[in-house]
């Protein structure tokens, strides 16, 4: 194990970071909130010193393996999160640590649940920095990382792997650093995209960067407690419906289109399930819910709305859910599982993960019912490779153990079964909101600092798709 190289990678990512610790005090600034500078600026001196101490100098041996770049990943998200809590811890406005650490981690992994029962209480400099953290996390800082820095390609290959979301990782061109580059340049211009929109349609700017910064993570922190309903605008949720389900697709295909080969987006099966089920799923719910609503067209505008929002793992919502009739609050869970696509901001399980997940089960069925037949699993009309299916199989198998084990944690603060389960679904999957208490107009603030705890891990495990963090643990008893 390089631990030095480890060590170096993380003071990369740390500065990163620290540097983006300066933008709420710029924000403050503006707004006349004197306090950020203490509130922010001690985490920021912390933060650079680290950094400038695993970074002094460069270790000689640079080799990264898999290991090390599943365990530098998995450092690094867990570092920044707790660094990350500070802000909040020295300003006043989450004095409990361990309430502030959920906040941060649920920011950096865009997972978007909170604990924040009054969140236009805070300051603005605060609210940025909370929605900033989506913005940072829903791409990866290692991404960025990777992006501005020159890097031996076989190194960092290990590190895309660790950090970005899906059953298989590629390049978009020859070199690692090229593609993370390409990648960002796609999330910013998206991001900026959105911001237009949104003042196009009468958001203020500070609004619309905070939005469109969560949008871009699909985590779901909004300034409001009612969330994108406050707005009580049609041409803002259908803005940000359709910008969140396109940050839910994979950022390949936008590549894709860039070199105009438009032949490859649009005969990628999973963007076409993808698409397909938030269709079917709004439809459905429609259709459930129309005895809640006065009219079809309200009844429609908040079902795709929440539909984007879950599917994609945002958080944001325009409704109480939980004043929707019971098949549709299933159908809300189950998009929990199948989340967005490969590749993307989005979480979840990731449709392509379920696609392969159901075409091995046909498979086998097919297999059972006649031996001898020769079935394979294809997608895009190509067999996948064994190996991919074996570790496809095998992540949701850990999944649900982890899961399991998860829920049975929770279970000690003695919430409803349904409850418990939820917020364990809602945090693996960093998608936000859950039910009952945990849902879209609730929050996690009543939970023991036990439960929290726990649920921060499974909102890294969710992120960093459980095996940076197991290799972390393992690389201990190495």
């Amino acid at each position: 194990m390089n631990y030095k190289m480890i060590g170096y990678i993380m003071g990369q990512i740390l500065k990163i970071v620290a540097l983006a610790m300066l933008l709420p005090i710029i924000v403050g600034f503006i707004y006349g909130e004197s306090h950020v500078v203490t509130s922010f600026g001690v985490p920021f001196l912390i933060t650079i010193a680290v950094a400038i101490i695993f970074t002094i100098k460069k270790p000689k041996d640079n080799s990264i393996f898999s290991m090390e770049g599943f365990v530098s990943v998995a450092a690094s998200w867990i570092a920044m999160s707790a660094i990350g809590a500070l802000p909040f811890v020295i300003s006043g406005e989450i004095p409990n640590y361990v309430n502030a650490l959920f906040e941060t981690v649920s920011g950096f992994t865009t997972t978007g649940s909170t604990i924040l029962a009054d969140v236009e209480k805070m300051s603005r400099s605060c609210l940025f920095w909370r929605a900033f953290t989506h913005w940072l996390g829903g791409m990866g800082v290692l991404m960025f990382v990777l992006a501005i820095m020159s890097s031996n390609d076989s190194r960092t290959m290990h590190m895309m792997r660790a950090e970005c979301a899906g059953p298989k990782v590629g390049r978009l061109v020859s070199k690692s650093s090229f593609s993370a580059r390409i990648l960002y340049g796609i999330y910013i211009a998206l991001t900026v995209s959105e911001v237009i929109m949104l003042l196009i349609g009468g958001m203020p700017l500070y609004d619309s960067i905070i939005h469109a910064c969560s949008s871009a993570g699909t985590g779901g922190f909004s300034i409001y407690s009612d969330s994108i309903a406050h707005y009580n605008s049609v041409y803002i949720e259908m803005v940000i419906a359709v910008f969140i389900i396109l940050f839910g697709v994979n950022f390949n295909l936008y590549y894709y289109m860039m070199i105009k080969k438009f032949s490859l987006a649009y005969k990628n099966e999973e963007v076409r399930t993808y698409f397909g089920v938030i269709i079917g799923a709004t439809l459905l719910i429609t259709l459930n819910v129309m005895k809640v609503y006065h009219s079809f067209g309200e009844a429609i505008r908040h079902a795709f709305f929440m539909t984007a929002s879950t599917i994609t793992s945002t958080g944001f919502a325009t409704a109480d859910t939980a004043q929707w009739p019971v098949f549709s609050q299933t159908l809300m869970l189950l998009l929990m599982f199948v989340g967005a696509c490969a590749g993307s901001t989005g979480g979840g399980m990731k449709v392509s993960r379920i696609m392969i997940l159901v075409k091995s089960g046909i498979k086998e069925l097919k297999y059972i019912t006649n031996p001898r037949a020769v079935a394979t699993v294809k997608i895009d009309g190509k067999p996948v490779e064994k190996d991919v299916i074996r570790g496809t199989t095998s992540y949701f198998i850990i999944f649900m153990m982890l899961l399991a084990v998860s829920f049975l944690l929770i279970s000690l603060d003695k919430f409803s079964i349904e409850e418990s389960l939820s917020a364990v679904i809602t945090c693996m999957n960093n998608i936000g909101f859950g039910v009952g208490r945990f849902g879209s107009a609730g929050n996690f603030s009543e939970l023991s600092s036990f439960s929290k705890i726990v649920l921060c891990f499974d909102m890294l495990l969710g992120r960093l798709e459980i095996y940076p963090l197991i290799m972390l643990f393992a690389s201990r008893k190495r």
